[in-house]
């Protein structure tokens, strides 16, 4: 679509409706492009993997907590 729109579309006779429209369609059209390239190149798999070792980290930390917690009530 963009390579059969893009040519026709006539930025010199100024800023009327026609060519507003033209201009937004043009940048709804690469958002379009730019989330199924985003969805094809697979980032958010790599997101994910990102996101499940910060959330074992964490899960890590609030287990060491708890057992220096318990180690405390021990000692006491």
């Amino acid at each position: 679509m963009l390579v059969i729109a893009l040519p026709r579309i006539s930025f010199a006779g100024g800023f009327d409706w026609v060519n507003i429209f033209g201009i937004v369609w043009v940048l709804f059209s690469l958002l379009i492009v730019g989330a199924h390239l985003h969805f094809i190149l697979g980032v958010d798999e790599e997101k994910k993997r990102a996101l499940e070792a910060v959330r074992r980290a964490k899960l890590r930390q609030w287990e060491m907590k708890l057992l220096d917690k318990q180690e405390q009530r021990k000692s006491v």
